[in-house]
């Protein structure tokens, strides 16, 4: 069963809308769609390196502060584990693909 004319001028309203909204175009690309966990990925690995520092010189002071260190490297572990799910390899390979846009524009722009 085909639409009617009316709900066909409708439909056709509502895809000029969306095609025009850039905000909403940016949010479902594929670089979109994974770029808040990539970029918690991110800071969890930056906290892990943190942390492994942090271990390090906590193991001078007190055994439970270095436990303490301990246990927050195995929370970011785990953020790190939970959003790499998320992304997926096909998210991986489409936040990698940006990445790679992203560092060729930024260096015509400095060429």
């Amino acid at each position: 069963m085909g639409l009617s004319d009316d709900e066909q001028r409708i439909l056709r309203q509502i895809e000029e809308e969306l095609e025009s909204d850039t905000k909403f175009a940016q949010a479902v690309s594929p670089s979109g769609l994974y770029s808040h966990s990539a970029r918690l990925v991110r800071w969890a690995v930056l906290g892990l390196v943190v942390c492994v520092a942090l271990l390090v010189l906590a193991l001078r002071i007190h055994f439970l502060v270095s436990f303490g260190v301990f246990i927050g490297m195995l929370v970011l572990l785990a953020v790190i584990e939970r959003n790499a799910r998320a992304i997926g390899r096909a998210g991986f390979q489409d936040v990698a693909g940006a990445l790679r846009k992203a560092r060729a524009s930024a260096s015509r722009r400095f060429d």
